[in-house]
């Protein structure tokens, strides 16, 4: 599979992102709708992985302190390494802006994708939307 990452604002990415994330998170994972948006979309980077066709079919985003989150990728497009892709585009932009380390809190089932990366599990498992977690840290060089 083809495809390429853009990275940008909220404005300029958002509706892409919304599009993917609610695919994603609200129909496939019942995550409740008032849990999915929140203000720190408008202060975040996103990141848009869009196949050869133009059409969005992954997205994260970091924020200012770091944070890595709202990763997804559509089931069709799953194990192509698009994911990676867009995990790789964050952790780089992360270094570029100076941080030292990233974070995120991983769903359990995604923690040895996340481990690839160098990321590391910290502290116990824990609940969000219904969804086992963990928090993840990595060091960037």
């Amino acid at each position: 599979m083809s495809f390429h990452i853009e990275l940008g604002t909220w404005r300029t990415l958002g509706a892409a992102a919304r599009a993917v994330r609610s695919e994603v998170f609200i129909v496939e994972q019942n995550v409740p709708v008032e849990l999915e948006w929140d203000e720190m979309d408008e202060v975040s980077l996103h990141a848009i992985a869009r196949d050869a066709s133009g059409a969005a079919c992954g997205t994260g985003r970091l924020l200012p302190d770091g944070h890595i989150g709202r990763m997804a990728v559509r089931r069709e497009t799953r194990g192509q390494g698009v994911g990676a892709a867009i995990l790789a585009a964050l952790m780089q932009a992360a270094r570029q802006r100076g941080q030292s380390q990233v974070m995120l809190n991983a769903q359990i089932q995604a923690q040895g994708f996340y481990a690839r990366f160098g990321f590391a599990g910290e502290g116990e498992e824990f609940e969000d939307a219904g969804i086992a977690h963990i928090h993840m840290r990595c060091r960037l060089r």
